[in-house]
């Protein structure tokens, strides 16, 4: 073989190296952003809510008598009940909570860890039991996204108006609202004192949203429509201090299949809520009580992490 033609191969062989190391290089990096939006964690604040505690020493420290499907004292009335319906459709397993308070201040919201930040997942089981919580259900994943308005418990988190949100006030009533028409520190200054970012509204002056359509509501890796049977957290108000917690079971033939948004909303409405509003679904959605997850998610009975519960104790 000629010295021309082994220049050429080599420099062939060293293009050939050259081109793969860039092509590992582009994967590599592509690798670590995704890595890094989707499952790094980021702490943006440590020790975030000062109110929250991590001792169980007063752990139900007020009079009280419950089982596994109820707990009453002076000031809390909890009532969980299962429910299937079986239409020609599907099977679908859900539970309501019908929570009276005679203070919203027992009505809060806690962080994984007591930390806000992005990608800081926990089981809503162990952030429950975490923060004392008697009862709990995930709130709206905060953490999977960059925008939304977020108070939590008085205190303002972030402020990136982007959809239709929802917001908890000091006197025990709920409303739905349009993020963009407002901002944090107005929302708190009018006595909000917990915000979440999800959506959509599923009632709203006890009339059901009509004709959800292919509603989506983030532009993040991997979303889709959420319109279809699937399992779903929503909270829901009958009057100041008087809320409605429903977690839905689904994405399992053999047990439960799960609720479209229009048959969610109408649960709402039947019960007479006059406001309910959607959180984050899917493998999050858990309902917490008493030491124990009351539903079973995926019907696998496998908790998903999430970054945040709403809960009361």
């Amino acid at each position: 073989m000629s010295k021309l033609k082994v220049r050429k191969k080599r420099i062939s062989h060293r293009k050939i190296l050259l081109y793969f190391t860039i092509f590992l290089v582009v994967i590599s990096m592509i690798l670590y952003k995704l890595a890094d939006r989707y499952f790094i964690e980021h702490v943006e604040v440590k020790n975030a809510i000062t109110n929250n505690t991590s001792t169980k020493s007063n752990q139900y420290a007020e009079d009280f008598t419950a089982d596994n499907w109820s707990y009453a004292s002076d000031s809390k009335k909890i009532t969980i009940k299962k429910r299937t319906t079986s239409a020609s459709r599907h099977k679908t397993t859900y539970f309501v909570a019908d929570v009276q308070l005679k203070d919203a201040s027992s009505l809060k919201s806690a962080f994984v860890k007591n930390q806000f930040g992005n990608n800081i997942i926990e089981f809503t089981s162990d952030i429950a039991k975490e923060n004392n919580a008697i009862f709990a259900i995930n709130g709206d994943y905060y953490g999977f996204r960059d925008d939304g308005i977020t108070i939590r418990n008085s205190k303002i988190f972030r402020n990136q108006p982007a959809r239709t949100g929802l917001a908890l006030y000091q006197n025990g009533s709920m409303k739905t609202y349009e993020e963009t028409d407002t901002s944090a520190s107005e929302l708190l200054s009018s006595g909000v004192t917990q915000t979440f970012s999800f959506g959509p509204i599923l009632v709203k002056n006890s009339k059901t949203t009509k004709d959800f359509g292919k509603l989506s509501i983030d532009k993040n890796f991997g979303n889709r429509s959420i319109e279809d049977s699937n399992p779903r957290t929503g909270i829901g108000i009958i009057s100041p201090n008087h809320f409605v917690f429903i977690v839905v079971d689904g994405r399992n033939h053999n047990y439960s299949d799960g609720f479209t948004l229009d048959e969610f909303a109408k649960i709402f409405e039947d019960l007479g809520c006059t406001d309910a509003y959607n959180l984050d679904g899917g493998g999050s959605s858990t309902m917490y009580f008493m030491g124990r997850v009351v539903n079973n998610p995926l019907g696998k009975h496998e908790e998903r992490g999430v970054s945040d519960i709403i809960y009361i104790n």
